[in-house]
C-alpha cells in the first residue's frame, strides 16, 4: 500500500508522523520525502545514503536557421515558454513544463530536445526501511517535474518485491501536494486543534476528496485549542484515528531530531496502533503482531 501523510498547512507535525510510522511499520517499506522544496524527513530517520543522481527535464532547443516562423509551437504552448515575434524565435526554459509538444509539432525540425536540471534524487536505507528523497535545485520554480522523477525512481525500487510506501507530502493543497497524494491508497491528514488548523484541514479535505481516497485525521498537540476540529471531522465523516498529546517531551525530542515513536513505549504503542488503523483503512486486516 501507499500511504501519503499530508496537511493543509505547514508545521502541523506531518514529518513527525511520517518518521514515527516508518520506524514502527514492521513490514518492508520505503519512506519517501516528496516535499522537495524543503525536505526534512532525513533529519529524523538519518538514512545511510547509497546513491545520488541529478534529475533533468526535457526542454526545447531552437535552431533558428530552420525556423519558418509559422508559430505552431508558440500557439500550442499554454505556458508561453516559446514565442515567435515577427522573425525572432524565443525560448524561455524556466517556464517550460516539459510536455515536448512544441518539438513534436514543429514541421521544419527547428526544435530539438535539450535538458534543464531540476534537482537531486537521493536514496539509501534508514534502519530496516528504504529511503528516497528529492531536493529541488535552488532557483527552480517548479517542483512537480522533480516529484515525478522521484516517483519514477520509487517504481524501480519497489519493482523487485512487495513493499509498502510512506510518503511525506508537501504541505498545502496546491499542485505539489496533489501530485504527492494522487497515487496513494490512503491519505492521512495531520492537523492541530486551532482555528488555523481547522481552516486548512477543510481546504485539504476539499482538495483531496475528488481523488476518492480513504482519508483519516491525526490531531497533533491534542489538549490545546478547541473542539472545533473534532466537530468538523464528525460532521464530515472524517475518522480521527489518533491524537498526539500536547507534551513537552515531544517538543524536546523534536528539537533533538529524535523520532517520537522511539522516545517511549507509550508513544511507540500509539504509532503502532496508528499503523494498524491505516492498514485497516486500506481494506486490510493485519494483526498488531505484524506491526
Amino acid at each position: 500500500m501507499i500511504l501519503a501523510v499530508a496537511s493543509g498547512k505547514g508545521g502541523t507535525g506531518k514529518t513527525t508522523v511520517s518518521a514515527s510510522l516508518l520506524s514502527v511499520w514492521g513490514k518492508p517499506v520505503v519512506g519517501v520525502d516528496l516535499d522537495v522544496e524543503e525536505p526534512n524527513l532525513h533529519l529524523f530517520v538519518r538514512p545511510e545514503i547509497a546513491g545520488r543522481e541529478k534529475a533533468f527535464m526535457e526542454i526545447p532547443v531552437a535552431d533558428e536557421t530552420k525556423c519558418t516562423y509559422c508559430r505552431q509551437c508558440s500557439d500550442l504552448c499554454q505556458f508561453k515558454a516559446i514565442s515567435v515575434l515577427g522573425e525572432v524565435l524565443l525560448t524561455f526554459p524556466e517556464m517550460c513544463h516539459g510536455c515536448g509538444g512544441c518539438i513534436s509539432i514543429c514541421p521544419e525540425g527547428a526544435l530539438s530536445a535539450g535538458s534543464r536540471e531540476l534537482g537531486e534524487i537521493s536514496w539509501g536505507r534508514a534502519g530496516k526501511a528504504g529511503f528516497l528523497m528529492g531536493r529541488l535545485r535552488v532557483g527552480e520554480a517548479m517542483s512537480p517535474p522533480l516529484m515525478r522523477a522521484v516517483k519514477e525512481k520509487l517504481r524501480g525500487m519497489t519493482s523487485h518485491g512487495a513493499m509498502d510506501v510512506i510518503i511525506d507530502a508537501p504541505p498545502g493543497v496546491s499542485c505539489p501536494a496533489i501530485n504527492a497524494v494522487m497515487d496513494s491508497d490512503v491519505i492521512l491528514l495531520v492537523t492541530e486543534p486551532t482555528p488555523f488548523g481547522l481552516f486548512d484541514l477543510k481546504l485539504a479535505r476539499q482538495a483531496f476528496t475528488p481523488l476518492n481516497k480513504p482519508m483519516g485525521v491525526v490531531v497533533n498537540r491534542a489538549g490545546v485549542g478547541t473542539s472545533d476540529v473534532y466537530d468538523y471531522c464528525k460532521g464530515s465523516g472524517l475518522a480521527v484515528i489518533a491524537e498526539i498529546p500536547y507534551d513537552r517531551s515531544i517538543a524536546e525530542a523534536y528539537a533533538r531530531g529524535s523520532i517520537i515513536a522511539e522516545t517511549s513505549s507509550g508513544f511507540r504503542d500509539m504509532f503502532i496502533e496508528m499503523a494498524h488503523k491505516v492498514r485497516s483503512m486500506n481494506g486490510g486486516s493485519h494483526g498488531r503482531e505484524e506491526v
